[in-house]
Formats: structure tokens, C-alpha cells, sequence
């Protein structure tokens, strides 16, 4: 595959959710013609787009130090600039995470967070808040020199004292291997920014790819965040050995502990880079197959993984015939073996992500329009057969219906009190669900953490205070997941009850699960324990302070997924009541309607006619309007349903 090829299943991807994006804005200005839109349903179709245009596909790239990582983002997804963007050099280049994107609001920039910030507790993410904090670093996209001189500021180090070093985490007086790190006047040299943002113009960075190039297990073992959270939530992970040193032991390190599935296979790939170093123009291209082969079983062995996951590469001969055009380096390199696989873990899993979301909130809408149309359409047949069975009929026949539906109509409006009680009550329960997993919660239990943690320099009274936290969070949400169980039975309850008494239609209540939130807080737990549950009896101030910002991070990510949780519910619980409270008034102004028409035509019999005319006029706008919505949700259903990977032979 070359790399117009992938950036072809780039573009597909891209022009499939600005499809889907146009079909669902097709369905908002639909809904604001007819006049069926309510201010409900138009936020959820805006909050829906704008996660669309929002959309982002995140790959990050792993690897110890000299493994050739960003060589081989250079190689996939760069090569059309001519030039190498990010640094590559013999050696340590990528110091510190870096992230590589491109928000068209802003110019092109590096931005850089002073490795200071890591004597704090506070995350990167919070950091991202606080402009301030950074330094800047403008680049001139149209000079070359420009670009090269703001991209080599990343990888800037400074020299600190070993206590300097150690309080940031980057050196630990214990450990045999830093002190081989030493300068000759015993200072350390370390990255001089704890991490950098890259605002870059180019195709795939503008079509939503965010590139995550992480520099080894030291900095994953002192950030957090890449354990908690990039990592585990990148469409995919590539990570990168090199042929000429094997898998090393911090390699199978940062493999176990970051990268390897846990139950998600999907969108982890390994690549064996520098394969050219195996090259031997003493041999035959079979014995240099073979021992390159010989290499890929190995690594694969003792990643436990087949050998079909290894991707022989070498990245330098990639990116060179790229830029030169040599076809036959290239497929000798045999990058294009690895875009490949990169491009079908990668889009294929994210379409599916976006199409299974999207599905699940634009179904529940369509289906609240279809039942209001519906609801609409059996008034209007209700009305014209009393009003057809008026023809030719003396006043007392017509007083009698209008008695009739009178009476109906007051029946119904005793049934109203019983739907407000019931709203009171769903109210009371929708209170009672948020009190388990409202965003205050979470935080009043971090607060109690981080005030045990502070008053406690002994592992055992951290480690009770994070087993105790992990316990409490697991019961708040056993507490709401009872709590949506009761709120699900009493609204079939009543949707039952309505439908028997008054003929409002039954909808299939969307489901929702505490499930997701529960497995990612297992997942969090795990992470937590494989890490940071196995420290000494003692802890030196350095660890206290590591073990502070970890737990910072952790806590920061458990109220992201209560957050979210928060979000889901919320939308939830306004998708099974509004269709309710919809059915319900119109039920009401259809009674009203009804009323009405009989009382006109009780008075003047000239009428009787009129009204069957409009209200046959009514239908056949009913009618049209369904089949309009039919068209509209076929619409979303075949684009939903398009295959980008197919999308991009088409245009190939």
C-alpha cells in the first residue's frame, strides 16, 4: 500500500463522516420545516453533529529509545512533505510525549510543558487548561529551516542534580542502570519538557489523525496519563522494536505492563524496525529473507504473540523511497505491508465506534418523530370516522358524540394527575440515580483519598485508602445500576398503562448499562495494582510524591468515566421520557381538537363538511410526512452502513 493509498482510506473515512454529518443535519432542517422539532431533540442532533466534526482517530507509537519510532511516523505519514518533520537521529531524539495534530483554529506552533511541572501533582490534561504554562514555539510552514529549528527544541535536554532528577521521577539513586546515566560531575541530563504539542498543517492530520510519539518505558513509568488513559484508549498502538537489538528486557517491560491485549485484540500491531541493518549484499535476498523471518518468530515468541503480528520494517529505506520515488526500495523496505495492516486495524474499528454510537442516538430520535407522526395519524382517523358517521344524522346524534368525547376528554385529564405523580416520582429516581454517579460524589471520594494519602507516609495506610476508594466507587455504581433498574420497570409500567387506558403508543425503551463504566474502573483498578500496589514497607519522599501524582491522574480519570456516565444517563433518561410526555400531549390536543370540531358542527351542520375536507387534507400531510421520514432514515441507515475500506477502492 502506498501512501496515497492510505491516505485515500483517510479521505474515505473523512467523507463518510461528513455523510453521515449531512444526513443527520438533512434530518434537523426536516424536522424545523414540518414544525416537529422541539428544543429537546434539536440540542441532542447538534451535540451529535458536533461530535462528528469532532471526531479524532488516535495512534500512538511505543518504543524504548533508538528504535527508529519517529523515523516511522516520518515514513507512514509524512513522507509527501519531502523532508524529515519530526527529528530522527542516531541516539535518544523523542525526549518527552509528544502529541501531533492539527486544529485549524490556531497556527502551526509547538507547544512545550516545562519537565518543573512534574514536582506537581497536576496532569498534563489540567495543565492544557492554563496557556500560561507553556512555552511557545511558532514554525513558518514555508520554511524548511523554520520547521527544522521548532521541531529540534523537543528533544532539548538540561542538565539537574541527581535530587532534581529523582523528585521529577526521571532518576532513582537505587536503580544500577540510571547511575550508568550519570554525567562525569555527577548531574543527570534529562528532557528538558515533560510534553509537546504539535499544531501542524497536513492531509491526515487535518481529516481528525492525532499521532502520540512516546519516548519508553521511563517516561510511561512517570506519566500517568499514558498509562491511564492514551494508551489504553488509542485506536491503535504500534509498537516498534528494532532488529538489530532484539526484543530487550524493558521492551517486553513496556509490552506486559502498556501494551499487551487484554481482552482487546484489535489495534495492536508490532513493527520490527531496521531490518536494513540486516541487509548483506554478501548474501542471497532468501538467506536475508530468512533471517529476517528468523528474527520475527523470535520477537513474536517471546511477545507471545504470532508471528503474523510482526511487521518486518525498516522505516530509514521506507521514508527515502518515498521521497525519491524508488519502488523497488519500497517494497524491499516493506512498509507498505504495515500501512496496510495499520489502516485496516485503525479505520475499520473506528467506523465501527462512531456508526454504533451514532446508531443507537439518532434511532431513538427517529423513533420519537415516527411515533408522534403515528400518534397524529390515528387522531386524525379517529376524528374523520366520527365526523363521516355525522353525515345525514339530527342534532341529538351529534350532542351525543359530543358527550362522548367529552367525557373521554375528562377521563383522560384525570389520568393526567397520575402521569404528573408519575413524573414526580421519575424525578425523585433520576435524583437519587445522579446522587451514585454524579461528578460531586467522585470528587468527595478523591477528596477523601488524597486527605488519607497526606496523612499517612506508610504504604499500608496508602494502599487502604486506594483498596477502600476502589471499594466505594464499585458501590456507588452497583447502586446506580439497581437505581436504572427500577426506573426502567416503572416506565414500562406506565408506558403499559397509558397504552391500555388510552391508546398511547408502547416504545421500546433504549437499553443503558452501568457495564462499560464498571469494566473500565476494573481495568483502572488492575493498572493500578500491576503498578503501584507492590511498593516497599516504607516510602521515600520521592516515591510519596510519584505515588501522589499517580493516584492524581487515576482519580482525574475516574471522573472522566463518571462524567460520562453522568452524560449517557442523562440523555437516557430524557429518551424514554420525552417520547412519553410527546404522546401524551398530543393525545390531549387531539381530544381538544375532536371537541371542538363536534361543538362547530352541533352549531352550524355546514360545517360538518369543511372539517372532513381539512381533516382529509391533514392525513394525506401525515402520510407525506412519513414517507419522508422513511426516506430520511434510509438515508442514515445506508450511510451508517457504507464500508470506508471499500469507499476508498471505489475512488482508487
Amino acid at each position: 500500500m502506498s501512501n496515497a493509498t492510505l491516505a485515500a482510506e483517510f479521505e474515505a473515512y473523512s467523507r463518510w463522516r461528513n455523510q453521515l454529518a449531512g444526513s443527520i443535519m438533512e434530518y434537523r432542517q426536516w424536522l424545523g420545516r414540518e414544525d416537529l422539532n422541539d428544543s429537546q431533540r434539536d440540542l441532542r442532533l447538534q451535540q451529535l453533529m458536533d461530535r462528528l466534526s469532532e471526531d479524532k482517530l488516535h495512534v500512538a507509537f511505543v518504543a524504548e529509545f533508538s528504535r527508529g519510532k519517529s523515523e516511522l511516523i516520518n515514513a507512514i505519514f509524512l513522507s509527501d512533505l519531502k523532508q524529515r518533520l519530526l527529528p530522527s537521529t542516531a541516539g535518544r531524539t523523542t525526549m518527552c510525549p509528544t502529541e501531533l495534530l492539527y486544529d485549524a483554529h490556531r497556527p502551526p506552533l509547538i507547544e512545550l510543558l516545562p519537565i518543573e511541572t512534574r514536582a506537581t501533582n497536576a496532569t498534563v490534561s489540567e495543565y492544557k487548561n492554563y496557556p500560561e504554562e507553556w512555552t511557545v514555539v511558532p514554525i513558518d510552514v514555508n520554511s524548511n529551516e523554520s520547521v527544522t529549528q521548532a521541531m529540534q527544541e523537543v528533544c532539548r535536554v538540561k542538565t539537574v542534580s541527581r535530587e532534581e532528577a529523582t523528585r521529577y521521577g526521571l532518576f532513582d539513586p537505587e536503580n544500577p542502570e540510571d547511575s550508568l546515566n550519570l554525567n562525569e560531575d555527577g548531574t543527570v541530563s534529562i528532557p528538558a519538557w515533560r510534553h509537546a504539542v504539535i499544531n501542524f498543517p497536513h492531509p491526515f492530520l487535518e481529516k481528525g489523525l492525532v499521532v502520540y510519539d512516546t519516548p519508553g518505558l521511563n517516561a510511561i513509568g512517570v506519566e500517568p496519563e499514558l498509562t491511564f488513559n492514551l494508551l489504553p484508549n488509542a485506536h491503535a498502538v504500534l509498537f516498534v522494536l528494532a532488529a538489530d537489538a532484539g526484543v530487550t528486557k524493558s521492551d517486553i517491560e513496556v509490552w506486559r505492563e502498556h501494551i499487551q491485549p487484554r481482552g482487546k485484540s484489535r489495534g495492536r500491531i508490532v513493527a520490527l524496525n531496521k531490518i536494513d541493518g540486516l541487509w548483506d549484499e554478501l548474501k542471497t535476498e532468501e538467506q536475508v529473507d530468512a533471517e529476517i523471518e528468523s528474527q520475527v518468530r523470535s520477537c513474536a515468541e517471546l511477545l507471545g504473540i504470532d508471528a503474523e503480528q510482526v511487521y518486518p520494517v525498516s522505516a530509514q529505506k521506507g521514508l527515502l523511497a518515498k521521497i525519491t520515488g524508488d519502488e523497488r526500495l519500497l517494497a524491499r523496505s516493506r512498509l507498505t505491508a504495515l500501512e496496510q495492516a495499520l489502516s485496516e486495524e485503525l479505520i475499520p474499528s473506528k467506523q465501527a465506534i462512531v456508526r454504533d454510537q451514532t446508531a443507537t442516538e439518532i434511532g431513538d430520535m427517529l423513533a420519537g418523530t415516527r411515533a408522534l407522526l403515528l400518534a397524529r395519524q390515528r387522531g386524525i382517523e379517529e376524528q374523520l370516522s366520527e365526523l363521516r358517521g355525522l353525515q345525514g344524522k339530527n342534532q341529538d346524534v351529534v350532542e351525543h358524540i359530543m358527550q362522548r368525547i367529552a367525557q373521554d376528554k375528562e377521563t383522560f385529564e384525570r389520568g393526567l394527575q397520575q402521569f404528573q405523580a408519575l413524573r414526580s416520582v421519575f424525578s425523585q429516581q433520576s435524583i437519587k440515580l445522579f446522587s451514585h454517579i454524579g461528578k460531586d460524589v467522585v470528587k468527595a471520594e478523591v477528596r477523601s483519598v488524597r486527605e488519607a494519602m497526606e496523612g499517612s507516609r506508610f504504604t499500608k495506610g496508602i494502599r487502604t485508602a486506594m483498596n477502600n476508594f476502589f471499594i466505594r466507587v464499585d458501590d456507588h455504581l452497583d447502586q446506580a445500576t439497581t437505581q436504572v433498574e427500577e426506573i426502567n420497570k416503572m416506565m414500562e409500567a406506565m408506558y403499559a398503562k397509558l397504552n391500555s387506558e388510552h391508546g398511547i403508543q408502547l416504545i421500546t425503551i433504549p437499553p443503558f448499562s452501568m457495564l462499560k463504566y464498571r469494566k473500565e474502573m476494573t481495568r483502572l483498578e488492575a493498572t493500578y495494582n500491576r503498578h503501584f500496589n507492590t511498593l516497599l514497607n516504607l516510602l521515600t519522599t520521592e516515591q510519596h510524591t510519584l505515588t501522589a501524582r499517580f493516584f492524581e491522574t487515576l482519580a482525574s480519570r475516574v471522573v472522566q468515566v463518571f462524567d460520562a456516565a453522568n452524560r449517557e444517563a442523562e440523555n437516557w433518561l430524557k429518551s424514554i421520557m420525552s417520547p412519553m410526555e410527546t404522546q401524551v400531549r398530543e393525545h390531549q390536543m387531539q381530544l381538544r381538537r375532536r371537541l371542538e370540531s363536534v361543538k362547530r358542527i352541533h352549531k352550524a351542520a355546514d360545517t360538518l363538511e369543511d372539517r372532513i375536507v381539512e381533516l382529509d387534507q391533514a392525513q394525506r400531510d401525515i402520510r407525506r410526512q412519513l414517507r419522508e421520514l422513511d426516506a430520511i432514515d434510509g438515508d442514515i441507515t445506508r450511510c451508517m452502513d457504507e464500508d470506508v475500506a471499500e469507499l476508498a477502492r471505489i475512488a482508487a
